[in-house]
């Protein structure tokens, strides 16, 4: 009774009968959640789809992120990750110098491989696939997820070949999945304040849904935090939603927290674990066709990333090992944690941790490692 007064104060009383009932909420309630205050309703209504799906499993898994380069060409100005090309902090990979890195994590048993990098003009189509060969060669049992929808119009411009033809070759060289970056928001407003010269919306639902055709599944995200607006973000949202109605290709949704520090808009506020928590519960209620929610930690922090787990999210990404996207300083690429570290964090929050592949099948797991944490 207390909750349904809440929740009726909240004005989301119909919501929440759409939600019990598995109705789709349409544009107009997304827009409500958006404006709605009172955020322990929002997360009560997005905990009542997340357990009704996964029940307490929270999913991990342990994965290693290799950035190839930082020279891009795209100068977004939320992006405090590249270089322009002939900078001097600017770097480019070589596939063995690729393949050192995967092996440097040789002793951690690592299942996923996360490899993203800028839009580098001067890489020729040959290298991205010598550097998925060089992975795979070099941990063959690992699970390839790289590239963007960004990096991928610029590996298919310099290819010269269709959509189908260049994932055909990357499937071939090793690719199994693709990240969701690049995304940002899907609004003609913001493309063209702040990343006019990447691929816009309906380029990057193309690549994706071209991709999930030829066989490799991808993620999703939204770029939240800077200048967009909520009708920017129902959209966004509702435009995913279509996508993976037709495709079925998206295995998760991960909402990124705008980080200004180091960017061309470092005036404006840092992320706040109110809003991170916002969008979780959000996105897990608007994106009914999404089997999986995830709070990226190495952003959310991990201890918003627990709290999370009660608002919409089953999966807290993994160990990570190294990341230079988002950081404290140049320097600062170390950021981990570990297995035990994933678990504890995950216990402690109420939930069950299961170790899952990229593609969310279950890996068996330490059970002393798990009752441990739960001791």
């Amino acid at each position: 009774m207390i909750l349904e007064e809440q929740l009726d104060r909240a004005g989301l009383a119909d919501v929440h009968a759409k939600v019990v009932s598995g109705q789709r909420l349409s544009a107009d309630d997304g827009l409500r959640l958006y404006a709605c205050p009172d955020l322990a309703a929002l997360g009560y209504l997005a905990n009542l789809v997340r357990e009704a799906r996964h029940g307490d499993t929270t999913y991990y898994v342990r994965n290693q992120h290799i950035n190839y380069t930082n020279v891009c060409n795209k100068l977004c100005k939320f992006c405090s990750f590249y270089v322009k090309p002939n900078h001097e902090r600017g770097y480019v990979l070589t596939p063995a110098q690729v393949a050192d890195r995967v092996r440097s994590y040789a002793e951690v048993p690592i299942t996923e491989i996360h490899m993203v990098g800028g839009v580098n003009p001067k890489l020729p189509y040959q290298y991205y696939l010598d550097v998925l060969q060089a992975m795979k060669q070099a941990r063959p049992e690992a699970h390839l997820k790289a590239f963007t929808m960004v990096e991928i119009a610029q590996i298919q411009r310099i290819a010269k070949k269709s959509l189908a033809e260049v994932f055909a070759d990357l499937r071939a060289a090793g690719l199994e999945s693709i990240p969701g970056g690049g995304a940002e928001v899907f609004s003609k407003r913001v493309h063209e304040d702040l990343f006019w010269t990447k691929a816009d919306s309906e380029d990057w639902l193309e690549i994706a849904a071209a991709a999930h055709r030829s066989g490799l599944p991808s993620n999703a995200t939204m770029l939240y935090g800077h200048v967009e607006n909520i009708e920017e973000k129902v959209y966004h949202l509702t435009r995913l939603r279509e996508v993976q109605d037709e495709t079925g290709g998206f295995l998760t949704y991960i909402p990124l927290s705008f980080h200004p520090e180091r960017t061309e808009i470092d005036h404006l506020p840092g992320p706040t674990g109110q809003l991170d928590l916002r969008e979780i519960a959000i996105g897990r209620l608007m994106l009914d066709n999404f089997p999986h929610i995830k709070t990226f930690w190495i952003m959310n922090t991990i201890d918003i990333s627990q709290v999370a787990l009660w608002y919409g999210a089953n999966d807290i990404d993994g160990t990570i090992m190294d990341y230079e996207i988002t950081r404290t300083s140049f320097e600062a690429t170390q950021q981990r944690l570990t297995q035990k570290d994933l678990l504890d964090r995950i216990v402690e929050a109420g939930r069950m941790p299961v170790e899952r592949d990229s593609l969310y099948r279950l890996v068996p797991q330490a059970t002393a490692l798990v009752s441990e944490a739960a001791g």
